[in-house]
């Protein structure tokens, strides 16, 4: 009779570690949170890139930033990547308010992650970058090298045998 009643929690306790695979591999292929809010915030951040004779413009609404918020990185060589963060005004200001309870009615305003990443081209010159922050508008200009010459033909001495 001892003999039932251990196998009876031991086979439930197997039968779950048998089933527990379905909901460990859903958790695993899932992708991670950092991959969805970067996408997510890749998705929702407008960008106009523009292109002059001699640079790149990029132009990005990163509205409630302070510039010390904002990056502009060069990242692998060639990819300009430029991300910030806008925390709510409760978290800014929570240190300041505590007695004042606030209970929002409405909430559209974005707050979260900014972030675009481009791929510049080879002409593009990664070691002259300029970027300026004005009235929630980000303008980042990447100069552009200067193209190439164009090789002069070798003359070739021909003598006379």
């Amino acid at each position: 009779m001892d003999v039932l009643m251990v196998e009876q929690p031991l086979l439930s306790t197997l039968n779950q570690l048998l089933s527990a695979p379905d909901e460990m591999e859903k958790q695993l292929n899932a992708p991670a949170r950092s991959y969805v809010r970067d996408t997510r915030a890749m998705s929702s951040t407008p960008a106009d890139v523009k292109e002059y004779p001699s640079s790149y413009v990029f132009v990005l609404d990163m509205p409630g930033l302070k510039s010390g918020e904002i990056k502009v990185q060069i990242e692998e060589g060639n990819v300009l990547n430029i991300s910030g963060e806008r925390k709510r005004e409760e978290q800014r200001q929570q240190k300041k308010e505590k007695e004042a309870e606030v209970k929002y009615l409405r909430m559209e305003r974005r707050v979260g992650k900014f972030m675009r990443k481009f791929n510049l081209p080879k002409n593009a010159n990664a070691d002259a970058i300029s970027a300026e922050y004005q009235d929630g508008v980000l303008t980042v200009t990447v100069q552009k090298l200067p193209p190439p010459e164009p090789k002069k033909p070798k003359i070739i001495e021909v003598k006379v045998a």
